[in-house]
């Protein structure tokens, strides 16, 4: 006999990774704006004219 869905869990889980996921996104998505800031451009262009 097949087992009974269990449709609320299901969804629950499906919501649980696509917040997980969207979580991830995110955070690498700051990461790399932070990683390249304006303020790191004035400073290279500074550094650059420098030389």
């Amino acid at each position: 006999m097949a087992r009974a869905p269990n449709y609320n869990h299901e969804r629950k889980e499906r919501d649980r990774q696509k917040a997980a996921k969207k979580a991830e996104k995110a955070a690498a998505k700051a990461a790399a704006r932070n990683e390249r800031t304006p303020k790191d451009e004035e400073v290279a262009a500074e550094e650059a004219e420098s030389e």
